[in-house]
């Protein structure tokens, strides 16, 4: 009976370092959704953004997880995040969905992992596009902004998934301009518009009104010496070239064994 119990449990342990189980861990009983070991938030900052980050996860059935480390030991952004996601717990439902954001200011790197549903969510693009959202606040010091605006986006990219298809390489959202760009769009447009009345009106100061055609034409300055057809006009249609765009998740296998989609950069 002692053998087969040891051959049993030495068969679970093997499984779980090959990666084809998991350790029954969750986020709850292993880390919270903030994990700050680079120490970058204070205590009011971390408790908002837990607060934040569990809403979105409850709400969507996906664990959306924040994680600082100063120095990553020699490893990869990609295989540390990976890897925490993984062997922490993270994850909801059967596939152990969520995506987790990696900060690591030693050498300045960001990294977005996505797991389960998290990879038809989290598109290449669409990490693209939420890294070039979060890294100006990330270059200035701000990093409680870069995790709430990684919050937001999650929370934007979640609902566009459930209410249609991901946002993708033809679907990413637009950015609004700012107040500042608009207001300078408007001067800038203003000041030209003088520019251009003002040279109209500088030609005209040596020309008068006319009540009568004639005054208009030189006598015998007119004569008609030859006529000739020409063709002035043609119907053109034209049909737009459809654009040739990739999207979709790439993904790899983590040291775990599980599938992962992701993308990170420099700030």
């Amino acid at each position: 009976m002692k053998r087969k119990l040891f051959i049993v449990v030495f068969a679970v342990i093997l499984c779980i370092c090959s990666g084809i189980l998991t350790p029954p861990f969750s986020a709850e009983t292993a880390y919270g959704r903030v994990v700050d070991g680079a120490d970058l938030l204070d205590g009011s900052e971390e408790a908002s953004l837990c607060e934040r980050l569990d809403d979105i996860s409850e709400k969507y059935q996906l664990d959306v997880v924040v994680v600082t480390e100063y120095s990553l030991g020699g490893e990869s952004p990609q295989d540390y995040a990976d890897d925490f996601f993984d062997y922490n717990g993270y994850g909801q439902g059967s596939e152990r969905s969520g995506v987790l954001l990696l900060h690591s200011p030693e050498n300045r790197d960001w990294w977005i992992s996505a797991r389960g549903y998290g990879i038809t969510v989290f598109t290449d693009a669409g990490i693209e596009y939420i890294g070039e959202q979060i890294t100006p606040f990330l270059a200035d010091g701000d990093n409680y902004g870069a995790y709430i605006e990684f919050a937001d986006q999650c929370d934007k990219f979640l609902r566009r998934a459930e209410t249609e298809s991901p946002y993708d390489a033809d679907s990413l959202p637009e950015k609004p301009l700012g107040l500042t760009a608009i207001a300078a769009s408007l001067l800038v447009g203003l000041i030209l518009a003088m520019l251009v009345i003002g040279i109209m009106v500088s030609k005209l100061k040596s020309v008068r009104t006319e009540t009568d055609a004639d005054n208009y034409i030189k006598a015998g300055s007119m004569r008609v010496t030859g006529s000739s057809d020409m063709f002035l006009y043609r119907s053109v249609s034209r049909r737009a070239r459809p654009k040739n765009s990739s999207g979709g998740s790439s993904t790899h296998r983590s040291s775990s064994g599980a599938r992962h989609s992701g993308g990170g950069g420099k700030y």
